[in-house]
């Protein structure tokens, strides 16, 4: 062991060692990779060890993709066999909705470049997988690139193929200390120190404890996971092939093959968490006592599925640790405030994922940034309050549980909710707001009356005439609207307008106005789409989506100069929208002030009533509105004073799933739909926003995509020929059998009475009028693409 590396990997699992692996294959050989134990001494040895590139992310599919091609690499490179066995697989559905939505599912695969899998009947299915019943199924989907692997080898594959690229691997060392200095950090182990640049933290089940040495609360819990392996099965033995891989998403179980038995793995409803605090420095190739008792029901439905298994003995229990994050996905990156330490922990899937986790990882440490865009994954998309250990429980714990549970799209899950909530939220919930969830905070999605309750649905729900009644009154009379649910980052000191120059693309607002700005990264692709307020006393405003708070403010930070003070609003600032006809005549009611006199895009600080409050001129929906933002304790006087206000003018409170319906119709995109790190300027229609006179982060990718060819697919809007279910994004879009497209999100238009998404699709199919189909719900509808705005094209209204 050296005295310094320029990175030292912590845990010796199948993610450490990618990681590794991709450092040095990237160039980087001056790495080394740091286990307690041996290696594969935790959750790697006893995982089951499936793998299959299908994924409803199409960027974390994109990378299980690369994950199953690199296998053979890293076998090949090292000379370790990696035993693997490409079966196939079969993913079955019990109820009609899930064959609904495995339908849908399986057009979302096509959508986003999955062409190796197809739906099957239940007849075929049982060919495939013979010792299957199929009593009780109605369809399934086969994907050709399913499998399993030997997890033992795989991790020593990627070692190997680390070391014989200069990277070292140091097993029996265990990290004690990690101390941040100047330069990075400093590891100290139980042979010495090392110094490094960089330290990353894959120690798997044991990555809570490598966090806090950092000062690090990571949002992460071990919980344990049954699967059990037969004895041999006398059907296999006759059999000429390997049975594919199978989930029987409701009996809760997955099945591969084991030599002559199977193995057959439960996610249980009655989830058990395990050394929340991580695990002890000594385990490793230990295992928790079975427990059939506590996975009888779902012991059951495995054995009523596959009947052999009623015939035969279990040779293997295992009942082992794997690290789940909140949301079941890994977390990745950069930790925020703390400059050279990485996260790359809670990859439950890690044989699956880890190829690409290690790859994406790499990339960002040496060239700053991935080449995917993998939000989904990053570390930032918790804040500090995720460091709850009750919060931990209850999430972690909802995963596990509904990992083979239906979930649908307009669904509201439980667990650790609510957390946050503005001023109103009692009053609001009084009124009959049903609440949905973005980041800590609950946002209101509709009002509905005592004792509604949404039905969780594929399609149109029992809501849909709620909302469309809200989007009426905003149309017709005035809308009020909590917007806590936005971000707010305050700007000031000498440099403010010179850093936000830079980190701008666009043009600066002057005193009193506020505009719209495209944010980019240094390869042209979109970082944000916020909005500037100047209000004109040497403060400014950025303005975007609540759930993006640490993720933005990572990226302000890497990017921060002197004379530039940044703060972040969330904790301190709340509000209200007004929009609709009404809306001036109501705020004109509560101020003396020349508030009725902002133009379209202006900014200024107005009493309004008994509150100082900030206030814009503009609105989402697309009408004359406004944006009155106040202290976050002054939230329930706000409303009280604008309802009674605007009760003369019909006013009602709306919430989110009216807004997406008015945004719609206005062809106004939102990130995570129309805008993502993956996408460049040209082709979301972003680049009418740039100022290409000045100097700003990513302007020369910018320029080229400008100057060359052009995107290959821009943003349209399309009415589609729906009954009863909407587009919600990724369905697929068809031109004489060639798919030209995909949705990146959808709804229903209210007030033009018609189904609308918005969509990327290829440049020759772009034009307004051009016929397509798109597949909603698993089923192809006629579509064609429309002029944008298919609301108030001109923007008259909002301009009013």
């Amino acid at each position: 062991m050296k005295s310094h590396y320029r990175v030292v990997v912590i845990g010796g699992g199948v993610v450490g060692a990618s990681v590794l692996y991709h450092l040095a294959k990237l160039g980087w050989r001056d790495v080394c990779l740091l286990e307690r134990s041996v290696l594969t001494a935790g959750s790697s040895w006893h995982a089951a060890g499936g793998i299959h590139a299908l994924n409803a992310d199409p960027n974390i599919a994109q990378l299980q993709a690369y994950t199953i091609d690199l296998l053979s690499e890293i076998e090949e490179e090292s000379g370790q066999n990696i035993g693997l066995h490409m079966t196939g697989g079969l993913t079955m559905a019990g109820t009609p909705d899930r064959w609904e939505w495995l339908q849908s599912a399986y057009r979302t695969f096509q959508s986003i470049g999955i062409h190796d899998c197809r739906l099957v009947s239940v007849e075929e299915a049982v060919d495939l997988n013979p010792i299957m019943s199929g009593e009780g199924l109605l369809g399934g989907m086969w994907a050709d690139r399913e499998g399993y692997i030997d997890t033992t080898g795989t991790v020593h594959a990627y070692a190997g193929a680390a070391k014989k690229r200069g990277a070292e691997v140091i097993e029996h060392n265990r990290v004690l200390e990690l101390n941040q200095t100047l330069q990075g950090w400093e590891v100290v182990t139980e042979k010495g120190t090392v110094s490094c640049e960089h330290v990353v933290n894959a120690a798997g089940l044991w990555a809570k404890q490598v966090g806090r040495m950092a000062g690090i609360e990571l949002p992460v819990s071990p919980l344990n996971h049954h699967y059990l392996i037969s004895d041999t099965i006398p059907a296999l033995e006759e059999l000429d092939f390997e049975v594919p891989m199978t989930v029987d998403l409701e009996g809760f179980t997955y099945l591969r093959q084991d030599q002559k038995g199977v193995l057959l793995g439960i996610y249980e409803i009655d989830h058990q968490h395990w050394m929340m605090d991580g695990a002890p420095w000594e385990y490793g190739f230990e295992l928790q006592q079975e427990d059939p008792d506590r996975i009888e029901h779902e012991l059951t439905l495995g054995f009523e599925r596959y009947p052999c298994l009623q015939e035969v003995g279990v040779k293997t229990w295992v009942n082992g640790a794997f690290t789940f994050s909140p949301d079941g996905n890994p977390l990745v990156g950069p930790v925020p405030g703390k400059r050279g330490y990485w996260s790359a922990c809670a990859v439950m899937a890690g044989f699956l994922q880890g190829g690409g986790v290690g790859k994406s990882l790499a990339e960002w440490i040496i060239h700053g940034a991935p080449e995917a865009d993998v939000y989904g994954m990053d570390v930032a998309r918790y804040g500090t309050w995720a460091e709850n250990k009750q919060y931990i429980k209850e999430t972690t714990g909802q995963f596990y549980t509904r990992r083979f549970v239906m979930t649908y799209p307009n669904e509201q899950l439980p667990a650790g909710r609510p957390l946050k909530t503005a001023g109103a939220y009692a009053d609001m919930t009084a009124a009959g707001c049903q609440w949905g969830q973005s980041w800590d905070l609950e946002v209101p999605l509709y009002f509905a009356g005592p004792g509604f309750e949404e039905t969780p649905s594929l399609k149109r729900s029992n809501a849909h005439d709620i909302v469309a009644e809200e989007c009426k009154v905003v149309r017709e009379r005035v809308g009020l609207l909590d917007i806590t649910g936005f971000s707010r980052f305050e700007v000031t000191g000498p440099n403010a307008e010179g850093w936000l120059n830079r980190i701008m693309a666009s043009t600066l607002p002057e005193p009193g106005r506020a505009r719209l700005a495209p944010m980019l990264a240094e390869d042209g692709r979109l970082k944000g789409d916020l909005t500037i307020f100047n209000w004109g006393d040497g403060t400014w405003w950025i303005m975007g989506s609540y759930y993006l708070r640490a993720w933005h403010m990572r990226w302000f930070n890497d990017h921060m100069e002197d004379g530039v003070t940044l703060r972040d609003l969330g904790e301190d600032t709340a509000g209200f929208s007004l929009a609709g006809p009404a809306a001036r005549r109501v705020i004109e009611k509560l101020t003396d002030g020349r508030v009725g006199d902002l133009p379209f895009m202006g900014c200024g600080a107005f009493d309004i009533g008994l509150l100082r409050c900030k206030v814009g001129r503009l609105s989402v929906a697309g009408e004359l509105g406004y944006e009155i933002h106040c202290r976050a304790g002054d939230h329930a006087t706000l409303r009280r004073s604008l309802l009674e206000a605007g009760a003369g003018d019909g006013i009602r409170e709306y919430g989110f799933n009216a807004l997406l319906s008015l945004r719609l119709e206005k062809s106004f995109g939102i990130w995570n739909a129309e805008f993502t790190q993956g996408y460049t300027p040209g082709m979301t229609g972003m680049d009418r926003w740039i100022d290409w006179d000045k100097s700003f982060i990513g302007k020369a990718a910018a320029l080229a995509e400008r100057d060359g060819n052009g995107p290959a697919q821009v943003q349209v809007t399309l009415e589609i020929d729906a009954e009863g279910a909407d587009a919600s994004g990724y369905e697929p879009i068809w031109s004489e059998g060639q798919q030209v497209g995909f949705v990146t999100s959808g709804g229903y238009g209210h007030t033009i009475g018609k189904s609308l998404a918005m969509a990327l699709i290829n440049v020759d199919k772009a034009a307004a009028g051009t016929d397509v189909s798109v597949h909603v719900v698993g089923v192809e509808r006629s579509a064609r693409v429309i002029p944008a705005s298919p609301y108030d094209p001109g923007g008259k209204v909002m301009r009013a």
